[in-house]
């Protein structure tokens, strides 16, 4: 460590015996200050992620109870948007709140075959959805982008959510498959959603994804969806035996469920035999 004169304040070499600035014998040199320690940085606090708008966290679970799928909601001083008719149980202060639907609203509900009244329940505690066959899945939905839902596939949502309606084309809702009207999420939480199988993410760059069959359950509104010939020609299209196909492209992102998990495809075949017995009967 450097020391200096105490007469003077001439830095000292060491090993000297006299400071060369006023001839003061070292040993009666002052040591330097020990360099003064940086003051403590406080940790910088980082707030807690509010999905739904700011709100205090709510979380998302999906339980597997084969052969069911159950969805667990956890409230922490916050709220959440369910579809009419989802509650199984709930533990906590929660309070449920719904209202009357205007015209407009049941309108909208007869056109997408949703609910017309969606209850969301505010406070503190644990929310059980009924159990289903089918997949429950978790979608975070950010601004500015929205999604366009497959009807029938919302379950509920965070409170920072907001729930619309998208029209398609004439000609798509004829032959699509997924009518005139689906349901339109934008905002900012989680969304909570049904698919019949496994849901499976396609990422477009600009390419076509091309589906035959309804099994496309989400897409972002940034691609557009088309229904087309399966062929260049009608003709060429009916003689391939794959007629018309849905078609999405640009630039976003689409969510399939191509194959039922196995207790949907038992429902499907159980159901098909049924109807086959009930046409036999009456006939």
């Amino acid at each position: 460590m450097p020391s200096f004169c105490m007469q003077c304040g001439a830095a000292l070499e060491p090993g000297v015996r006299f400071c060369g600035g006023c001839g003061r014998p070292a040993e009666l040199a002052n040591p330097a200050p020990p360099a003064p320690s940086p003051a403590p940085v406080s940790p910088v606090q980082h707030p807690a992620y509010a999905w739904g708008g700011g709100t205090p966290n709510t979380e998302f679970e999906v339980l597997v109870r084969e052969p069911y799928r159950m969805a667990k909601i956890t409230l922490r001083n916050s709220s959440v948007t369910l579809e009419a008719g989802q509650l199984h149980y709930m533990v906590g202060n929660i309070q449920m709140t719904a209202q009357a639907p205007t015209l407009g609203g049941i309108a909208k509900s007869f056109l997408t075959k949703e609910k017309a009244v969606r209850p969301v329940y505010t406070g503190t505690g644990v929310i059980y959805l009924e159990p289903t066959f089918g997949e429950l899945n978790i979608l975070e939905v950010r601004p500015p982008e929205k999604w366009i839902l497959d009807k029938g596939a919302y379950v509920a949502s965070d409170a920072g959510v907001a729930i619309g309606m998208y029209t398609n084309p004439a000609f798509q809702s004829i032959f699509g498959g997924e009518g005139r009207y689906q349901t339109e999420i934008s905002g900012q939480g989680k969304l909570l959603y049904y698919s019949p199988g496994p849901a499976e993410r396609i990422d477009l760059a600009g390419d076509t994804l091309t589906v035959d069959g309804s099994f496309a359950v989400a897409r972002t509104g940034s691609l557009e969806y088309r229904v087309e010939k399966a062929g260049k020609s009608l003709f060429g299209s009916w003689i391939s035996g794959e007629g018309m196909v849905s078609t999405f492209r640009g630039y976003g992102t689409v969510m399939v469920a191509p194959i039922p998990n196995r207790y949907v495809a038992l429902l499907y075949q159980f159901n098909g035999l049924h109807q086959a017995i009930h046409s036999i009967k009456r006939s």
